[in-house]
């Protein structure tokens, strides 16, 4: 049975996380209003662009002009898995859902005879995948220094994909991150960056687009808007996974402020227990020494 002065001790501890834990709370409250925000406004920009972009594909898809973006290589031997994750931990399950959903991919691949290549972003990522896919790791992007997500950082992580996508490094690449719906739910999404690839919904939406005559030709329009929208579909990317993130960490943080409520009040009842039974037994001594006299 632990001492009253290691109970007390005990309590102090608890009561000392408790407020870093308040402290971590409130900031990300605070950050995540911000990231929503962001998250939210860059929704309808990067639903239009698909929108547009899918409406021109639907024109040129099969053609011997088609971009070589939207074609893709006519293989599909190679993959290539960008993994978004955040660079701190103390946000709940937000890097494991995202990481569990790349590992069902990668053994999902290796089992159909693919060769899968996987680019990280995030510290926290590359951390569980190196584990068991170290083989598999080759690149990193270290986001640390970056103070607040801009279309600079998504921009660079798109012109290294397409760097390598030139090079023949790979013919399929997916980017895995959450998709922020609210503070308790973040939803791990897997989606196709290259070879541009739209659903049937984007393609009706942008149906009507096909009535236009462009200057210059579909093809031209849509190879300068491919590598565009491979670099938004990005920075969307990173944006929702920012706004997940802070509100993982939110909720993650709410909880453990309340569990450290619960183990001070249990460890003080501990200890007054304890106390009481320690004052009870000094009165027993006492009781019985002056009866024995």
């Amino acid at each position: 049975m632990p001492s009253l002065k290691d109970l007390k001790n005990r309590i102090g501890s608890v009561k000392s996380t408790r407020k870093i834990t308040k402290a971590m709370q409130m900031v990300a409250a605070a950050k995540l209003r911000r990231a929503q925000e962001a998250a939210e406004a860059a929704r309808p920009y990067a639903e239009r662009m698909n929108a547009v972009m899918a409406g021109l594909a639907a024109s040129v898809r099969g053609s011997d002009g088609a971009p070589r973006l939207l074609a893709g290589t006519g293989e599909d031997r190679v993959h290539m898995l960008v993994v978004m994750t955040a660079e701190r931990g103390l946000c709940g399950g937000f890097n494991s859902t995202i990481v569990r959903l790349a590992r069902t991919k990668i053994e999902a691949l290796k089992a159909e005879g693919k060769t899968v290549k996987v680019l990280t972003v995030g510290k926290k990522g590359r951390e569980q995948l190196k584990r068991d896919y170290g083989n598999l790791l080759v690149g990193h992007v270290d986001l640390s220094g970056v103070k607040r997500i801009g279309y600079d950082s998504a921009q660079s992580i798109a012109k290294d994909l397409l760097k390598r996508f030139d090079a023949g490094e790979f013919d399929v690449a997916t980017i895995f991150y959450n998709r922020f719906v609210s503070v308790i739910s973040q939803v791990p999404t897997a989606q196709q960056v290259i070879p541009a690839k739209f659903d049937a919904e984007e393609g009706a939406e942008a149906g009507l687009s096909t009535v236009y005559e462009y200057e210059p030709s579909e093809e031209e329009i849509l190879a300068d808007l491919l590598p565009r929208g491979v670099a938004t579909q990005i920075f969307t990317a990173l944006l929702e996974n920012g706004a997940s993130e802070q509100g993982a960490r939110m909720s993650a943080m709410d909880s453990a402020t309340r569990n450290a409520g619960e183990m001070i009040d249990r460890l003080t009842i501990e200890y007054n227990r304890s106390r009481q039974a320690a004052i009870t037994k000094e009165l027993i001594e006492i009781i019985s020494g002056a009866e024995a006299l």
